[in-house]
């Protein structure tokens, strides 16, 4: 039994990439991989994405531990532009998304958002990851509306690559009917 009704393709409302350009946003080129693995990939109805760092230009806007500013603490980025960072992750992972649903209609596939996963390097002490995290979860429930509500786990952690201060996951099924090219 599902907690939440069955969603249609891209949420049964506007059209993912509309919905991104009424938010002013595009999406990004795909995220080049750090090491040996792929952004996303598809296992039948699931599209599984790889951890998404917040890369503008393929570059990190932003380095350090994220946690109020307090003397000694680490903590270099405020919660609340990490929150926005969250954000950026989201739609780099989007992208991601998208390349890989290609020639199913990108996007536009994506029956609903099944499961967030953020990290947040973390200051000693820090206990927001909630809300660093609820930048992913916010621009994804604006993006595909009732289909955009997720499961979601926020996970403090010391260190994240290249120093970054927040990586999000995502897993989104993919609408019955739209067979893997």
């Amino acid at each position: 039994m599902s907690s939440t009704p069955d969603a249609t393709p891209s949420g049964g409302g506007a059209d993912p990439l509309a919905r991104l350009a009424e938010l002013g946003l595009v999406l990004p080129p795909v995220a080049a991989p750090l090491a040996a693995y792929v952004p996303a990939v598809r296992d039948g109805d699931l599209v599984w994405t790889s951890g998404q760092l917040p890369l503008v230009g393929g570059q990190l806007p932003v380095t350090g531990l994220v946690g109020p500013a307090l003397l000694g603490s680490g903590a270099s980025v405020d919660p609340e532009r990490a929150a926005e960072l969250a954000a950026t992750c989201a739609l780099n992972a989007l992208a991601a998304v998208h390349a890989v649903l290609a020639d199913d209609g990108g996007l536009a596939a994506v029956r609903r958002v099944v499961k967030v996963v953020g990290y947040v390097a973390s200051a000693p002490g820090f206990t927001g990851q909630p809300g660093v995290v609820n930048g992913a979860s916010r621009l994804l429930g604006e993006v595909f509306g009732d289909a955009g509500r997720h499961a979601r786990s926020a996970v403090g952690v010391a260190a994240l690559p290249l120093g970054a201060p927040v990586e999000v996951e995502l897993v989104v099924s993919v609408a019955t009917g739209v067979v893997p090219a």
